[in-house]
């Protein structure tokens, strides 16, 4: 829960919303100054704070932090930086039109780029402008269309990848028995449910 905010929601309340909701409950309403229901996602700026400083200040659910950033070229702070991994994963409705893109980043400790890697990940998601009209809110876009300010906001979801005791110093995965090593971005293309070929064509 971010300082200064008050919620009332029930007990026992869990925030796992999916990637089609967070692009059109939240970022669609943020983008376009309509009331969020419930309001629990702050403003914050990339270059404000180090991943690890989110806690009290993004709104949190389990071990991931959300909140609302411009969007901005400099993802930078003051002692590292987030890095685009080249992989843009596009958010689709439940008719299967295309609502909102997701980049993934990962933050380094240094400069660029010479930086250090850390297990510390960020899912960024953008609203795309065909998808203004799968907004669950139709009546409400009716009477006060989005203005460029869309293309403004951007909506983060920063954790921690979790790292075995045995391997801090190493891309071990938690689950692997097998002793084989897998890198943060081998598990993002591995959870991503896209066909290689795809993979490969967003990434070049």
């Amino acid at each position: 829960m971010a300082d200064g905010i008050s919620i009332n929601l029930p007990p026992g309340f869990l925030f796992s919303p999916t990637d089609e909701e967070l692009v059109l409950h939240f970022l669609h309403c943020k983008a376009s100054f309509l009331p969020c229901h419930p309001n629990i996602i702050p403003e914050l700026h990339h270059s404000l704070l180090d991943p690890w400083e989110l806690n009290g200040k993004a709104f949190s659910s389990g071990n991931q932090y959300y909140f609302f950033s411009k969007v901005n070229g400099n993802r930078s702070t003051e002692i590292g930086y987030w890095k685009e991994i080249g992989v843009t994963e596009p958010i689709l409705s439940a008719v299967d039109e295309k609502v909102g893109i997701k980049k993934y980043l990962v933050f380094y400790i240094g400069e660029p780029p010479q930086g250090t890697e850390t297990s510390w990940m960020m899912q960024e998601y953008h609203i795309c402008s065909s998808g203004l009209d799968s907004s669950p809110y139709p009546s409400a876009w009716g009477r006060r269309k989005p203005d460029m300010n869309w293309s403004k906001w951007v909506l983060c979801r920063v954790y921690e990848k979790k790292r075995s005791k045995q391997c801090v110093n190493c891309s071990c995965s938690d689950d692997d028995d097998s002793g084989s090593e897998l890198s943060w971005l081998d598990e993002v293309y591995l959870s991503l449910d896209e066909d290689p070929e795809e993979i490969i064509s967003m990434t070049n």
